[in-house]
């Protein structure tokens, strides 16, 4: 193995508000860690004054950003090794259908991986945070999402294939238990908050309030790997899940509601998943790391066609 990516997924609170020195502070350690691409959560105002905050982030990074809608997500790659090819326009599914409405639209492009060379299928990435307080609307949003695992691209043989997709993000609930290692779910009741009782949970058929994992669950129905359980199931690497957000006494335990999702082949080239703590006064999320085989990602994107291959009138 020659080259490594190294993707950051971070949820910086509220962008470091007006706090210029500390968002500063802040994107020189990501920086530090040498990354690939950075995945954003909580960019509110990064759009004012000709986008001065986006373009101060690029600079400090040394990647190009791309801003989400309503500035609530961003996502920034290394232009020489990613080339953007389409946006996905979060608030249109199509030309003459209504639009899903997101609370906290995310940012997703279709990427070109460039050492893989011109003929490779792209890449779709994203950055997305679903919704704080309505378990009704993180499942919408994260069905809506699965959507960018469905993305079709034409090769230049004139064939239809679906791109590979890594997406990253804060899912304000919970992975199906299951994993070794794994924070185990909150039990409602000795949540202190009551509202926060409510946004973090829904109630079953039963009629019973339980801790939310549904979003979990519909992502990985439609084929996606939660990256750092497949490396906890698959190689045994407990250090993938281990918490990405510190325990309080309002919103309870610690619990791992920062997570990478991909379609299978791309988890597998991910050759490991990690958390780099923060201090509290920092964030209130901590770093999700995850750093992918750089030549088994060209070889997905380039032998890997026949595995994604639809019928050209798909």
């Amino acid at each position: 193995m020659t080259n490594r990516l190294t993707a950051l997924l971070w949820n910086f609170e509220n962008n470091g508000g007006d706090n210029r020195p500390k968002r500063i502070r802040a994107h020189k350690r990501l920086a530090s860690l040498n990354p690939h691409l950075v995945l954003r959560q909580e960019m509110p105002a990064a759009d004012l004054s000709g986008k001065a905050t986006m373009y101060d982030l690029e600079t400090i990074l040394g990647l190009r950003g791309w801003l989400g809608a309503k500035s609530c997500t961003a996502l920034f790659a290394h232009p020489a090794y990613f080339q953007p090819v389409r946006e996905f326009p979060p608030l249109a599914s199509g030309p003459a259908t209504p639009a899903p409405s997101w609370e906290l639209p995310p940012t997703a492009l279709a990427m070109r991986y460039t050492p893989a060379g011109p003929d490779a299928t792209p890449l779709v990435l994203g950055s997305y945070h679903l919704d704080y307080s309505s378990s009704g609307q993180r499942l919408t949003e994260a069905q809506w999402l699965s959507r960018l695992a469905d993305k079709r691209w034409t090769t230049p043989e004139g064939q239809t294939v679906r791109m590979p997709c890594l997406l990253g993000g804060d899912n304000n609930s919970y992975p199906v238990p299951g994993t070794p290692g794994d924070p185990p779910l909150p039990v409602l009741e000795q949540i202190q908050d009551r509202r926060h009782r409510l946004h973090r949970s829904y109630v079953g058929p039963d009629g019973k309030r339980r801790m939310d994992d549904r979003p979990d669950e519909a992502l990985r129905t439609a084929g996606l790997e939660d990256v750092a359980r497949y490396r906890a199931a698959t190689y045994g690497e407990r250090t993938a899940v281990t918490r990405t957000v510190s325990g309080c006494a309002t919103h309870g335990p610690d619990a791992r509601i920062d997570r990478y999702y991909a379609t299978s082949d791309i988890a597998e080239v991910v050759i490991s998943v990690d958390v780099i703590e923060v201090h509290e006064k920092e964030s209130d999320h901590h770093i999700v790391r995850a750093v992918l085989d750089g030549d088994g990602l060209s070889d997905v994107l380039n032998l890997g066609q026949s595995r994604h291959m639809l019928p050209t009138t798909s």
